[in-house]
């Protein structure tokens, strides 16, 4: 009897358990998922400048294609400049009149954090994380992107466990372009008027 008292108390306990986390996770459970395809446009916010985009399970942090990584202090912070080269990836609509190998955007970004990649049969190589927003499925999102030269690689971006988790993302591994909302986007004449005018902050 005390046996069988012990076993219902441990049972009540472990389900009343249960019960609590069900409660508490209450509002993460009642948002339905988006389904997105392995490969997806995405749009930056600050330019509108469109690339094409792998989603990867099996990386947690994402990463976007970038050269000329440069850190500089500012306020007594660590920023990174940084340049995306549209010559490297021919993803932004054109009208003919501009050529993407004449138009190279440049950013600036606060530095989250480092990270140290260790690479088979070649060294281990630094790279800088920024926090950037970006347009995919017609929503707007914020993640964390390790800045990497993805000039070889079909998809400047690469988006993350990070990403998918935070966001409440599902990946469908078979299809491609799911998205049912799609982001606005600008011309390469569009942004190569205003390649001049600022450094991207």
């Amino acid at each position: 009897m005390r046996f069988l008292n012990t076993t219902m108390l441990a049972a009540l306990f472990c389900f009343s358990t249960f019960l609590y986390s069900a409660e508490s996770d209450q509002p993460r459970e009642n948002r339905t998922p988006e389904v997105l395809g392995f490969v997806e446009w995405v749009v930056m916010k600050d330019t509108a400048l469109r690339l094409k985009s792998r989603l990867d399970t099996g990386a947690k942090t994402s990463s976007l294609h970038a050269i000329n990584v440069e850190p500089f202090e500012k306020d007594g912070e660590e920023w990174v400049s940084f340049q995306i080269p549209l010559g490297d990836h021919k993803d932004q609509p054109t009208e003919g009149e501009v050529e993407h190998e004449s138009v190279i955007l440049e950013f600036e970004r606060p530095v989250e954090r480092t990270v140290l990649i260790k690479r088979k049969g070649a060294p281990s190589q630094k790279r800088y994380v920024v926090r950037m927003e970006f347009c995919i499925g017609g929503g707007i999102h914020e993640t964390q992107f390790s800045l990497a030269d993805r000039g070889r690689f079909s998809y400047p971006v690469l988006l993350g466990r990070r990403f998918m988790r935070d966001d409440d993302i599902l990946v469908a591994s078979t299809d491609s372009f799911m998205a049912s909302r799609k982001c606005d986007y600008s011309s390469l004449e569009e942004l190569a008027e205003e390649r001049d005018a600022k450094v991207i902050r």
